[in-house]
Protein backbone atom coordinates (compact mmCIF):
# COMPACT_ATOMS: atom_id res chain seq x y z
CA UNK A 1 0.00 0.00 0.00
CA UNK A 2 1.89 2.88 -1.19
CA UNK A 3 1.56 6.04 0.34
CA UNK A 4 1.14 9.33 -1.60
CA UNK A 5 5.11 10.50 -2.40
CA UNK A 6 6.64 13.54 -1.04
CA UNK A 7 6.07 17.07 -2.91
CA UNK A 8 7.06 20.92 -1.96
CA UNK A 9 3.90 21.72 0.44
CA UNK A 10 5.17 19.02 2.99
CA UNK A 11 4.57 20.54 6.40
CA UNK A 12 4.64 19.79 10.33
CA UNK A 13 6.89 18.00 12.47
CA UNK A 14 8.56 15.01 10.28
CA UNK A 15 10.39 13.09 13.13
CA UNK A 16 13.30 11.48 13.03
CA UNK A 17 12.81 8.73 13.99
CA UNK A 18 15.14 6.09 16.62
CA UNK A 19 16.43 2.55 15.42
CA UNK A 20 15.39 0.39 18.89
CA UNK A 21 18.46 -2.02 19.43
CA UNK A 22 18.18 -4.59 22.63
CA UNK A 23 20.92 -4.83 25.04
CA UNK A 24 22.58 -7.31 22.63
CA UNK A 25 23.03 -4.68 19.87
CA UNK A 26 20.29 -6.93 17.69
CA UNK A 27 17.25 -5.04 16.36
CA UNK A 28 14.52 -4.90 18.26
CA UNK A 29 11.49 -4.83 15.93
CA UNK A 30 8.74 -4.63 18.95
CA UNK A 31 10.04 -1.86 20.08
CA UNK A 32 9.88 -0.31 16.50
CA UNK A 33 6.24 -1.11 16.55
CA UNK A 34 5.95 0.61 19.81
CA UNK A 35 7.67 3.29 18.51
CA UNK A 36 5.85 4.07 14.88
CA UNK A 37 2.77 4.22 17.49
CA UNK A 38 3.79 6.64 19.66
CA UNK A 39 5.18 8.90 16.76
CA UNK A 40 1.94 8.74 15.33
CA UNK A 41 -0.28 9.33 18.86
CA UNK A 42 1.62 12.40 18.95
CA UNK A 43 0.66 13.54 15.66
CA UNK A 44 3.49 13.50 13.49
CA UNK A 45 3.53 14.39 9.87
CA UNK A 46 5.78 12.17 8.99
CA UNK A 47 8.85 10.15 9.53
CA UNK A 48 12.05 9.56 8.70
CA UNK A 49 14.56 6.55 9.21
CA UNK A 50 17.81 5.75 8.66
CA UNK A 51 18.89 8.82 9.06
CA UNK A 52 22.07 10.19 11.34
CA UNK A 53 19.99 9.30 14.87
CA UNK A 54 18.99 6.23 13.72
CA UNK A 55 22.43 4.69 13.36
CA UNK A 56 22.22 3.82 9.50
CA UNK A 57 26.11 3.19 9.29
CA UNK A 58 25.27 1.02 11.44
CA UNK A 59 23.16 -1.49 10.12
CA UNK A 60 23.95 -4.02 7.14
CA UNK A 61 21.90 -3.82 3.90
CA UNK A 62 19.84 -6.35 4.82
CA UNK A 63 18.91 -4.81 8.45
CA UNK A 64 18.05 -1.45 6.20
CA UNK A 65 15.21 -2.96 4.38
CA UNK A 66 14.10 -5.59 6.80
CA UNK A 67 13.58 -2.41 9.47
CA UNK A 68 12.28 -0.23 6.96
CA UNK A 69 10.09 -3.25 5.78
CA UNK A 70 8.97 -3.36 9.53
CA UNK A 71 8.49 0.44 10.06
CA UNK A 72 6.52 0.79 6.37
CA UNK A 73 3.84 -2.07 6.98
CA UNK A 74 3.76 -0.64 11.17
CA UNK A 75 2.56 3.13 9.61
CA UNK A 76 0.48 1.27 7.01
CA UNK A 77 0.61 4.43 4.83
CA UNK A 78 -1.00 6.83 7.75
CA UNK A 79 1.86 9.26 7.45
CA UNK A 80 4.59 9.73 4.99
CA UNK A 81 8.00 7.79 5.85
CA UNK A 82 11.26 8.93 4.55
CA UNK A 83 13.88 6.85 4.08
CA UNK A 84 17.66 8.09 5.00
CA UNK A 85 19.64 6.94 1.46
CA UNK A 86 22.35 8.73 1.66
CA UNK A 87 25.62 5.94 0.89
CA UNK A 88 29.49 6.01 -0.35
CA UNK A 89 28.78 3.94 -3.19
CA UNK A 90 25.85 5.06 -5.94
CA UNK A 91 25.24 2.02 -6.80
CA UNK A 92 24.22 0.98 -3.21
CA UNK A 93 22.23 3.80 -2.82
CA UNK A 94 20.32 3.10 -6.15
CA UNK A 95 19.28 -0.10 -4.80
CA UNK A 96 18.03 0.92 -1.49
CA UNK A 97 15.97 3.48 -2.79
CA UNK A 98 14.56 0.97 -5.33
CA UNK A 99 13.50 -1.57 -2.68
CA UNK A 100 12.25 1.10 -0.55
CA UNK A 101 10.07 3.29 -2.90
CA UNK A 102 8.84 -0.14 -3.69
CA UNK A 103 7.60 -1.10 -0.09
CA UNK A 104 5.98 1.88 0.19
CA UNK A 105 8.15 4.76 0.93
CA UNK A 106 7.21 8.54 0.17
CA UNK A 107 10.65 9.62 -0.78
CA UNK A 108 14.35 9.19 0.27
CA UNK A 109 16.87 12.07 2.42
CA UNK A 110 20.21 12.40 0.80
CA UNK A 111 23.35 14.18 1.83
CA UNK A 112 26.45 15.02 -0.14
CA UNK A 113 29.74 12.87 0.82
CA UNK A 114 32.41 13.68 2.59
CA UNK A 115 35.00 15.04 0.58
CA UNK A 116 33.14 17.41 -1.75
CA UNK A 117 35.20 20.99 -1.61
CA UNK A 118 33.97 23.22 -4.83
CA UNK A 119 30.40 23.97 -5.34
CA UNK A 120 31.14 22.75 -8.47
CA UNK A 121 31.78 18.96 -7.07
CA UNK A 122 28.57 19.54 -4.94
CA UNK A 123 26.72 20.23 -8.06
CA UNK A 124 27.79 17.97 -10.48
CA UNK A 125 27.28 15.10 -7.04
CA UNK A 126 23.64 15.79 -6.29
CA UNK A 127 22.79 16.10 -10.04
CA UNK A 128 24.60 12.53 -10.54
CA UNK A 129 22.22 11.17 -7.63
CA UNK A 130 19.43 12.74 -8.96
CA UNK A 131 19.56 11.38 -12.27
CA UNK A 132 20.41 7.62 -10.91
CA UNK A 133 17.64 7.56 -8.82
CA UNK A 134 15.27 8.69 -11.28
CA UNK A 135 13.13 11.91 -11.55
CA UNK A 136 9.94 9.71 -10.17
CA UNK A 137 11.51 9.41 -6.26
CA UNK A 138 11.39 12.62 -4.13
CA UNK A 139 14.14 13.57 -2.65
CA UNK A 140 14.95 15.71 0.44
CA UNK A 141 18.44 17.24 0.22
CA UNK A 142 19.76 17.50 3.41
CA UNK A 143 22.21 19.90 4.08
CA UNK A 144 24.43 19.33 7.47
CA UNK A 145 27.65 20.87 7.39
CA UNK A 146 28.48 20.28 11.01
CA UNK A 147 28.22 16.60 9.98
CA UNK A 148 29.50 16.03 6.49
CA UNK A 149 32.23 19.09 6.61
CA UNK A 150 30.50 20.09 3.24
CA UNK A 151 28.78 23.39 2.51
CA UNK A 152 26.42 24.45 0.08
CA UNK A 153 26.10 28.35 -0.17
CA UNK A 154 22.58 30.08 -0.84
CA UNK A 155 23.47 30.05 -4.57
CA UNK A 156 24.80 26.98 -4.94
CA UNK A 157 21.25 25.64 -3.09
CA UNK A 158 19.07 27.92 -5.58
CA UNK A 159 20.47 26.55 -8.40
CA UNK A 160 19.90 23.02 -7.65
CA UNK A 161 16.21 23.12 -6.84
CA UNK A 162 16.13 25.24 -9.65
CA UNK A 163 17.39 22.08 -12.32
CA UNK A 164 16.52 19.14 -10.18
CA UNK A 165 13.02 18.97 -9.81
CA UNK A 166 13.27 15.80 -7.73
CA UNK A 167 14.44 17.50 -4.73
CA UNK A 168 10.69 18.60 -2.99
CA UNK A 169 12.21 19.01 0.20
CA UNK A 170 15.25 21.16 1.89
CA UNK A 171 16.24 19.78 4.83
CA UNK A 172 18.33 23.22 6.57
CA UNK A 173 20.32 21.89 9.22
CA UNK A 174 23.23 24.37 9.15
CA UNK A 175 24.52 26.52 12.33
CA UNK A 176 24.58 29.06 12.77
CA UNK A 177 21.49 29.16 9.55
CA UNK A 178 19.05 31.90 10.13
CA UNK A 179 20.04 34.03 7.54
CA UNK A 180 20.36 31.28 4.99
CA UNK A 181 16.99 30.23 5.57
CA UNK A 182 15.62 33.55 5.02
CA UNK A 183 17.76 34.27 1.86
CA UNK A 184 16.23 31.17 0.61
CA UNK A 185 12.39 32.13 0.96
CA UNK A 186 13.36 35.55 -0.35
CA UNK A 187 14.79 34.13 -3.41
CA UNK A 188 11.53 32.17 -3.61
CA UNK A 189 9.17 35.44 -2.62
CA UNK A 190 11.25 37.29 -5.82
CA UNK A 191 10.37 34.84 -8.04
CA UNK A 192 14.14 33.28 -8.20
CA UNK A 193 13.20 29.85 -6.85
CA UNK A 194 10.13 27.58 -7.07
CA UNK A 195 8.84 26.93 -3.31
CA UNK A 196 10.19 23.98 -1.63
CA UNK A 197 9.55 22.34 1.36
CA UNK A 198 11.88 23.92 4.15
CA UNK A 199 12.09 21.36 7.45
CA UNK A 200 14.76 21.97 9.86
CA UNK A 201 16.96 19.44 11.96
CA UNK A 202 19.30 20.15 14.81
CA UNK A 203 17.22 18.79 17.85
CA UNK A 204 14.84 21.57 16.76
CA UNK A 205 17.22 23.80 19.71
CA UNK A 206 16.37 27.06 17.02
CA UNK A 207 12.28 26.03 15.85
CA UNK A 208 10.73 28.85 16.88
CA UNK A 209 13.21 31.36 15.16
CA UNK A 210 13.50 29.14 12.63
CA UNK A 211 9.72 28.88 11.92
CA UNK A 212 10.01 32.58 11.78
CA UNK A 213 12.08 33.01 9.53
CA UNK A 214 9.94 30.62 7.01
CA UNK A 215 10.49 26.76 7.86
CA UNK A 216 7.21 24.98 7.17
CA UNK A 217 8.25 22.56 10.04
CA UNK A 218 10.79 20.36 11.79
CA UNK A 219 12.68 16.80 10.56
CA UNK A 220 14.07 16.13 13.47
CA UNK A 221 14.20 13.76 16.76
CA UNK A 222 13.37 14.75 20.16
CA UNK A 223 12.04 12.83 22.92
CA UNK A 224 9.05 14.61 23.58
CA UNK A 225 7.49 14.93 19.68
CA UNK A 226 4.59 16.05 21.12
CA UNK A 227 6.23 19.44 22.01
CA UNK A 228 7.32 19.74 18.67
CA UNK A 229 4.19 19.63 16.85
CA UNK A 230 2.01 21.91 19.30
CA UNK A 231 5.29 24.23 18.68
CA UNK A 232 4.52 24.16 15.03
CA UNK A 233 0.66 24.04 15.45
CA UNK A 234 0.32 26.79 17.40
CA UNK A 235 2.55 29.11 15.10
CA UNK A 236 0.65 27.91 11.80
CA UNK A 237 -2.26 28.68 13.77
CA UNK A 238 -1.12 32.41 13.87
CA UNK A 239 -0.10 32.11 18.09
CA UNK A 240 3.64 32.43 17.73
CA UNK A 241 3.84 33.28 21.30
CA UNK A 242 2.13 30.50 22.17
CA UNK A 243 4.24 28.44 20.31
CA UNK A 244 7.41 29.63 21.96
CA UNK A 245 6.09 29.81 25.35
CA UNK A 246 5.35 26.02 25.44
CA UNK A 247 9.03 25.40 23.54
CA UNK A 248 10.75 27.23 26.06
CA UNK A 249 8.88 24.64 29.17
CA UNK A 250 11.15 21.97 26.78
CA UNK A 251 14.17 23.63 25.95
CA UNK A 252 16.76 22.69 28.82
CA UNK A 253 15.82 19.13 27.56
CA UNK A 254 16.02 20.30 24.22
CA UNK A 255 19.26 21.42 24.63
CA UNK A 256 20.42 18.72 27.05
CA UNK A 257 19.94 15.93 23.93
CA UNK A 258 22.05 18.27 21.79
CA UNK A 259 25.36 17.85 23.21
CA UNK A 260 27.56 15.90 20.33
CA UNK A 261 28.55 12.98 21.33
CA UNK A 262 26.31 11.68 23.73
CA UNK A 263 23.12 13.45 22.72
CA UNK A 264 21.68 10.09 21.17
CA UNK A 265 22.11 8.18 24.35
CA UNK A 266 19.68 10.59 26.22
CA UNK A 267 17.64 10.63 23.74
CA UNK A 268 17.28 7.18 24.15
CA UNK A 269 17.29 6.85 27.88
CA UNK A 270 14.40 9.29 27.36
CA UNK A 271 12.62 7.10 25.08
CA UNK A 272 13.10 4.14 27.87
CA UNK A 273 11.98 5.89 30.34
CA UNK A 274 8.67 7.17 28.31
CA UNK A 275 8.20 3.42 27.87
CA UNK A 276 8.35 3.82 24.10
CA UNK A 277 11.49 1.08 23.73
CA UNK A 278 13.06 -1.49 25.98
CA UNK A 279 16.33 -0.55 26.07
CA UNK A 280 18.45 2.42 25.19
CA UNK A 281 21.41 0.80 24.13
CA UNK A 282 23.33 2.86 21.21
CA UNK A 283 25.05 -0.21 18.96
CA UNK A 284 28.22 -0.02 19.40
CA UNK A 285 30.85 1.57 18.76
CA UNK A 286 28.40 4.54 20.66
CA UNK A 287 28.40 5.86 24.26
CA UNK A 288 26.78 4.80 27.21
CA UNK A 289 25.48 6.83 29.92
CA UNK A 290 26.97 7.16 33.59
CA UNK A 291 25.76 7.87 36.90
CA UNK A 292 25.97 11.36 36.81
CA UNK A 293 24.22 11.69 33.18
CA UNK A 294 21.24 9.32 34.91
CA UNK A 295 21.19 12.04 37.36
CA UNK A 296 20.88 14.75 35.37
CA UNK A 297 18.58 13.36 33.47
CA UNK A 298 16.15 12.53 36.56
CA UNK A 299 16.59 16.31 37.69
CA UNK A 300 15.64 17.61 34.07
CA UNK A 301 12.52 15.43 33.80
CA UNK A 302 11.22 16.18 37.23
CA UNK A 303 11.74 20.16 36.50
CA UNK A 304 10.30 19.60 33.14
CA UNK A 305 6.89 18.06 35.20
CA UNK A 306 6.97 21.00 37.56
CA UNK A 307 6.88 23.26 34.68
CA UNK A 308 4.42 21.31 32.84
CA UNK A 309 1.84 21.47 35.69
CA UNK A 310 2.41 24.78 36.23
CA UNK A 311 1.35 25.62 32.50
CA UNK A 312 -1.69 23.39 33.38
CA UNK A 313 -0.37 20.00 31.89
CA UNK A 314 -0.67 16.73 34.03
CA UNK A 315 3.00 16.17 35.24
CA UNK A 316 3.17 12.61 34.52
CA UNK A 317 2.42 13.38 30.75
CA UNK A 318 6.48 14.16 30.56
CA UNK A 319 6.81 10.56 31.89
CA UNK A 320 4.24 8.29 30.48
CA UNK A 321 3.02 6.62 27.07
CA UNK A 322 -0.20 5.18 27.22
Amino acid sequence: MPTDRLDETARGVYIIAATPFADSGEIDLASSDRLVDFYLSCGVAGMTILGVMGEAPKLSPEESIGFAARILKRVNGRVPVIVGASNPGMHNMKLLTDKVMDLGAAGVMIAPIAGLRTEEQIEVYTTAVAAELGERVPIVLQDYPQLSGVHMSVSLINRMLKTLPSIKIFKHEDWPGLRKLSKLRLAEANGELRRVGILVGNGGLYLPQELRRGADGANTGFAFPEMLVETCDRFFAGDVEGAEDLYDIYLPLVRHEQQPGIGLAIRKEVLRRRGVIASAAVRAPGPSLDADDHREIDSLIARLERRLADYGRPPMRARAVG
